[in-house]
């Protein structure tokens, strides 16, 4: 069969070679060029490539980083992709030495080294913004730690609580999540360098080198693996993911709140628009902007998780360039939505006279006086509900505050008990009031202050925990950097 045709056929060259050429330039450029200089230090002190030839390629790695201007770089379709195009410009100034970089390695293993490169520096950028976040809302529950809120389950009044010890259960959840991304961060620590296509090579190389050159931890041990295995990048997105999914029943909290109707959130004019044509909105229109904003965050994760699914378990496209550079927008409108939420929490603030409406209208205090019933009255706790059910149908239908109840409550408990309570008028409105409902729920986890204040210290030595977790990751990357740099500067020397 007589084949005339050349490469790159134009559509292909337009639909898939160009945006990936491009995508290239602005994504693993940068990387490219660090893997390649740690390979030939590598190929160097290994005495696969003698000093001469390791000197001249060094030199001619250095001038054609320095001399390509990037963003002036159009896909021609003369070399199949960026690696053949440095390549190319190796061998026109260096002959068929110019090849010799490629020894011992393949794409393959540099293509997975690239994006775990790219991804550990984007994923530690977003760990830092949720690390960020979490700070955020741990000081504002600090602050408010003693500030009265409706709690709702069912979407329906339950009992009353803080902001501060609602914010806690975001931060508890929030430092999860945060310890789930950093060890999807450690699971990008091990480098597939030395892979070569599959099953390494027979050259001496020296795989630790190589990975700790380019600040891997070490090197990914299966070379089969190294080229095949994508639960990096399902891992990281998976954890991802699961931030924005639990942050965006957080927001939609705050939509429910700041509704006029609740009204138990107040939005600072700063954070607020305003109606075209009607004069009294206030339109709290961020939050729809932060549960957009998550919600297609959780969207673009789970693509690239189920463009994983059913592929070959090898080397394949499927998880590679046009894949890695459609899932670095879940990184983009992630980082937006947690910049904004960490902004907009803090600012707002709960309105007590609302808070003190829904109390007393939902009766939302009556579990106290059931509890207090059975420590003083010695009933069951199924006779003092039934008491205290029928005090709360008897205020609700005045429409008048628990408080206000007594009476209500006597004629229940006589007729329940067929006696007087011991319980005085005064007793009655102290076990009913919102702030003794919070204070004498001391327990691990309860609203009260001192409970919640243990609370607090424990989620912030998490996060120093995180944050230390990060450091040493980031030290692991500058101290390579420094490393590479002085073994390349080195050969450029000599």
């Amino acid at each position: 069969m007589s084949d005339e045709s050349v490469f790159p056929d134009p559509t292909y060259k337009e639909t898939v070679l160009a945006p990936l050429f491009e995508g290239v330039k602005t994504h693993y450029a940068a990387h490219m060029s660090q893997i390649n200089r740690a390979h030939l230090v590598m190929l160097g002190e290994t005495g696969i490539l003698s000093p001469k030839d390791t000197g001249r390629i060094a030199r001619a790695l250095h001038d054609i980083d320095a001399q390509t201007d990037l963003s002036k770089l159009t896909y021609t379709g003369e070399f199949e992709d960026y690696f053949f195009y440095v390549e190319a410009e190796l061998r026109n100034r260096l002959g068929d030495l110019g090849g010799a970089l490629h020894t011992a390695r393949s794409r393959n293993d540099m293509d997975h080294t690239l994006f775990k490169m790219a991804l550990r520096q984007k994923a530690e950028k977003l760990l830092t913004q949720v690390i960020g976040l979490s700070e955020a809302l741990a000081s504002k529950a600090d602050a408010e730690a003693r500030t009265l809120i409706v709690a709702y389950t069912h979407g329906q009044p339950a009992q009353a609580s803080t902001f501060g010890h609602y914010l806690c259960a975001i931060v508890e959840v929030l430092n999860r999540d945060a310890a789930r991304l950093s060890s999807a961060i450690e699971d990008l620590g091990h480098c597939p360098m030395g892979a070569a296509a599959i099953t390494t090579s027979g050259f001496p190389i020296n795989r630790h080198r190589m990975a700790d050159l380019l600040g891997f931890e070490g090197p990914l041990v299966n070379s089969y693996g190294c080229i095949a295995s994508v639960d990096y990048v399902t891992g990281l997105y998976s954890a991802i993911k699961l931030v924005f999914l639990h942050l965006g029943r957080v927001i939609q909290d705050l939509a429910f709140w700041s509704s006029f109707e609740v009204g138990q959130l107040y939005v600072p004019n700063a954070l607020v628009q305003i109606s075209s044509i009607m004069p009294q909105k206030r339109n709290p229109v961020p939050i729809e902007h932060m549960r957009h904003l998550a919600s297609v965050t959780v969207g673009r994760c789970d693509m690239i998780v189920n463009t994983m699914h059913n592929t070959p378990f090898t080397d394949m496209n499927d998880s590679e360039g046009e894949v890695q550079q459609s899932g670095y927008a879940a990184f983009e409108s992630g980082g937006r939505a947690l910049d904004l939420l960490a902004a907009f929490l803090p600012a707002c603030s709960i309105n007590e006279a609302n808070v003190r409406r829904n109390t007393d209208a939902a009766c939302i205090t009556i579990t106290e006086l059931a509890d207090t019933l059975v420590r003083d009255e010695a009933l069951t706790f199924r006779q003092a509900h039934e008491i205290s059910a029928q005090t709360a149908r008897a205020v609700i239908a005045k429409g008048a505050p628990l408080g206000d109840g007594f009476d209500a409550f006597s004629l229940a408990f006589k007729a329940e008990t067929e006696r007087e309570p011991k319980l005085s008028e005064s007793e009655f409105r102290l076990a009913t009031s919102a702030d003794h409902f919070v204070s004498v729920r001391t327990r691990i986890g309860g609203p009260a202050p001192e409970a919640l204040a243990e609370a607090l210290a424990l989620y912030r030595s998490q996060t120093d925990a995180a944050k230390t977790s990060q450091t040493l990751r980031n030290d692991r990357l500058s101290g390579a950097s420094a490393r590479l740099s002085a073994a390349f500067t080195s050969i450029l020397e000599t």
